[in-house]
């Protein structure tokens, strides 16, 4: 298990668990996660590009007809395979590897769309719908805002559209680096921030190389990162037959969003994003205002747990993190056993934790699972971090983690050794919950050093974006992942208008929980009215 640069993909927690269906990888609620385009070499702006439905070059993909049908066989695991069924019906979108080529080899992009369930006469579009990661699946993810949205006009006047991005879940070719053994016993880490570990230079060659290996070769490693899932996203659009693109997208489907802006602004009749990151952070910056988000939360907990009787954090919040290192820090030489024949050790003791934070209803899960590891068991901790990170309750794994991987290789300039190591130990101590106690200088390197290809995306990116129609920024003002002030940031950069909710969570409109939330995300999806000034909501 490893730690994420926007938070989770889908999969997120609740303390009880029939309160609603998870997002990736949830079967049912009671099984609830506690759970560009162009074919030249410039980017287009949202001044310069136009509406139209195919342009030079790459008719053949802006053309095609989706043929919607059965969802059998679109499944990637058993919880899959009981979601993806009627009504729900499953398509592929042909779109090229390389954009730039467009003749060459094509891939498959995998959708799933709901009908919209109301008078015909009243359909507006498709709702098109990211919900995270990078590495989620946005098809999981239209089957619980389905049912999530059950009641709301949204799914009446909508066809509600999830499509996993390229190289992620049902896509083809998909992400693959590890075997589910090997995720069972912990051999899948992809980065030593808020980690344990040392790595060496043929450590990150191997990673590249295990990673090509199983998705079919470097060149669509270096395929999949955010600007070719938005050109994707443009074709997916024409596609639908819609002439201009409505699109909710949460935690690292805000970067999607933002980035689709700046590359098709004229094509865009809504967007609302929901849990922002800065689009004017590099990496090293965003983790560490993520890490400072997570010690927070943190320090809530510690607190939180104070007040009850035989807290395993102790009595005192203040020595909370000092606990907590000597609980999990000994992990890193003696793992301990968490059910089933596994063990738990200190990357994935910190993971479980760190899953957890995103909101306060898995905290005394959270508790429970440190109450256990104090009398050496791991179990509890072991299944948060699974549950995020996309395992079944059947041992059988999504590939979350490796498209997490493969993503943010794509979109992010590659750290030095030196830089690495300088982060690893900013990270430390901004966040020292997560701090192993380990040397850094000299050990440390960044997983994606060997990744073949360059990264594409630019920082900062979607700047100034002009020519947009009003956008919905949903901010949360105690979210731990993506801070509230970054809502901000996108919205004077898109022309957009904050909608603040008052709380402590990790994104909320897609999950439908709050009614002041569901009412303003329905009238901005539905009749394109942004809130008020001054309209905010409490959670």
């Amino acid at each position: 298990m490893t730690l994420f640069d926007f938070g989770p993909p889908t999969d997120r927690f609740s303390s009880a668990p029939t309160r609603r269906a998870g997002r990736v990888g949830a079967a049912a609620a009671t099984a609830a996660v506690l759970a560009l385009v162009a074919a030249c070499t410039s980017t287009p702006t949202s001044e310069d590009s136009e509406a139209q439905p195919s342009p030079a070059g790459l008719e053949v993909f802006y053309e095609q007809k989706l043929s919607f049908g059965s969802c059998v066989g679109y499944d990637t695991t058993p919880a899959q395979k009981k979601l993806y069924v009627e009504p729900f019906e499953c398509a592929r979108l042909k779109v090229p590897l390389d954009y730039q080529d467009p003749k060459g080899t094509s891939i498959q992009v995998a959708v799933l769309r709901l009908p919209a369930q109301g008078d015909p006469g009243q359909r507006i579009g498709s709702l098109v719908l990211n919900p995270g990661g990078p590495g989620g699946s946005g098809m999981t993810q239209a089957t619980s805002f389905s049912a999530a949205h059950a009641k709301s006009p949204l799914v009446q006047r909508f066809d509600v559209v999830g499509f996993d991005p390229r190289g992620v879940g049902s896509s083809t070719p998909a992400i693959n680096c590890f075997t589910d053994a090997e995720r069972d016993r912990g051999e899948d880490q992809t980065t030593l921030l808020a980690s344990s570990g040392q790595w060496s230079e043929d450590d990150t060659r191997q990673l590249a190389e295990r990673c090509a290996k199983g998705s079919g070769g470097k060149q669509i490693l270096s395929a999949v990162g955010t600007r070719n899932a938005a050109r994707d996203m443009d074709v997916l659009r024409a596609a639908l037959g819609d002439e201009k693109l409505t699109f909710a997208g949460q935690s690292y489907g805000t970067r999607l969003g933002a980035v689709y802006a700046e590359m098709f602004g004229k094509n865009v009749r809504a967007l609302a994003l929901d849990g922002v990151t800065d689009p004017t952070l590099k990496n090293p910056q965003r983790r560490l205002s993520q890490q400072t988000g997570f010690q927070q939360s943190f320090d809530k907990l510690a607190a939180s747990c104070a007040a009850s009787k035989d807290c395993p954090l102790g009595a005192d919040p203040a020595q909370a993190t000092a606990v907590f290192q000597k609980l999990v820090q000994p992990l890193i030489d003696k793992p301990v056993p968490a059910g089933e024949g596994r063990t738990l050790n200190f990357t994935q003791a910190v993971g479980g934790i760190t899953a957890g934070l995103y909101e306060p209803e898995v905290w005394p899960v959270l508790i429970k699972g440190l109450t256990q590891l104090k009398q050496g068991d791991g179990t509890q901790i072991l299944k948060v971090g699974d549950l995020f990170g996309g395992r079944e309750a059947s041992g059988v794994w999504t590939n979350f983690l490796e498209a997490n991987l493969a993503i943010n290789c794509n979109d992010e300039v590659r750290r030095t050794p030196e830089e690495e190591a300088r982060l690893r130990a900013d990270i430390n101590r901004t966040s020292p919950f997560v701090d192993s106690g380990e040397k850094v200088d000299g050990v440390t390197r960044d997983a994606c050093e060997a990744w073949p290809g360059q990264p594409s995306l630019g920082i900062p990116y979607a700047q100034d974006v002009k020519g947009l129609p009003a956008t919905l920024i949903i901010s949360v003002t105690g979210d731990p992942a993506t801070p509230y002030a970054a809502g901000k940031v996108l919205a004077d950069e898109l022309g957009g208008t904050v909608l603040t909710v008052e709380g402590a969570r990790h994104t909320v409109a897609q999950d439908g929980i709050n009614p002041c939330v569901n009412a303003a995300f329905a009238a901005y999806l539905i009749d394109l009215k942004v809130p008020g000034k001054n309209q905010n909501c409490q959670l």
